[in-house]
């Protein structure tokens, strides 16, 4: 890359990361708020018109409260690990494309970046537990661990799917390979459902990938109903109870900024993108991750939290024979077509 090109790809990333931790305390905002209605109660609405400002008015309040040290802590590691949960989230954005040219960089393996800075989030939840000194923190970096391990081959299995279907790593490939009109063969001849998009959510193959890689987006990012690492009746906080002031406020902004990669990849990698008709690309990204973020927000209001066994048993005992069954039924598929095709 040519000097130029560095500078302005420094400048889109900042641009990025500069609206989504604009766009964060808004978030915040409609999740609490939703969750009112959906419970039968208002949500924040003292703070500003309809309570907009309330997630202001709790980091103003954040950043005047004392940082306290736990006796005993690691201190080097305590002070590092909220950054080593929001650093790599951060980072996941200089590959997502969010339209035909609103994207900062193109890797050729895209995915397998997102990838591993997804794995990466796992050791800023472990340290802040083991440096906290505390045995509710510790147990909730242990389930963290184990949750994010476990799952991480569920969302891998899933991914390899879309692989299979684009044919390539890229993540702009996988959505200029969802453009145009549903088509896909059947019996030994292409079919075209012009009105159904080219999305992989609409593919029968890919459908069961879209499901395992949305409940492996849940627990990935520690969510209801898979937040056994901070449950508040069993553990206080979990990983980030010995956390006050902003460096608690990091680990929930970090845990926030997970959730809108995970939907960025959900609609990336099988709604298509920015594709759709009529208008810009950018207004359809936007709009089919709202979408996406909503059904965060919906499951932690409608699902219980499950069990710890139940946990690792959905992930290992399901999740990931759900994955290989899916792996096998699209490369038999796809030997079956070519063979069709070469007049075997």
């Amino acid at each position: 890359m040519t000097l130029n090109e560095v500078f302005w790809s420094v400048v889109k990333l900042v641009i990025i990361i500069a609206c989504v931790m604009g766009a964060l305390p808004f978030l915040i905002w409609a999740e609490r708020r939703l969750l009112g209605f959906m419970q039968d109660r208002l949500g924040p609405n003292r703070v500003g018109p309809a309570g907009l400002l309330q997630s202001f008015a709790d980091g103003l309040k954040l950043m005047l409260k004392e940082v306290i040290v736990p006796e005993g802590a690691d201190k080097f590691v305590y002070f590092l690990a909220p950054m080593l949960l929001m650093v790599p989230a951060l980072c996941a954005f200089v590959v997502i494309p969010f339209g035909p040219n609103e994207q900062v960089v193109d890797l050729n393996i895209g995915v397998l970046y997102i990838v591993a800075l997804a794995s990466l989030g796992v050791y800023g939840i472990v340290l802040a537990g083991w440096s906290s000194n505390s045995k509710y923190a510790l147990l909730g970096g242990l389930r963290s661990a184990a949750q994010m391990l476990s799952y991480e081959l569920g969302v891998g299995l899933a991914i390899v799917v879309v692989v299979m279907l684009t044919g390539t790593l890229s993540l702009r490939g996988i959505v200029e390979a969802q453009s145009g009109p549903l088509t896909f063969w059947w019996f030994g001849r292409e079919l075209v459902i012009p009105l159904l998009p080219n999305w992989l959510v609409f593919k029968p193959l890919a459908l069961p990938a879209f499901v395992m890689f949305l409940i492996g987006g849940f627990a990935e990012t520690n969510r209801a109903p898979f937040d056994l690492p901070e449950a508040e009746s069993e553990l206080v906080s979990g990983y980030h109870t010995e956390y006050t002031g902003m460096r608690f406020a990091m680990f929930m902004l970090g845990e926030y900024v997970n959730v809108v990669v995970a939907s960025a990849m959900v609609t990336t990698l099988f709604l298509g993108g920015w594709n759709g008709p009529v208008f810009p690309p950018l207004f359809w990204f936007i709009l089919k991750l709202l979408f996406v973020l909503f059904t965060f927000i919906w499951a932690r209001a409608t699902l219980p939290r499950i069990r710890y066994d139940q946990l690792m048993k959905l992930g290992w005992t399901f999740l990931v024979p759900a994955g290989l069954v899916n792996i096998a039924a699209i490369a038999l598929y796809d030997a079956w077509k070519w063979s069709r095709f070469a007049g075997f």
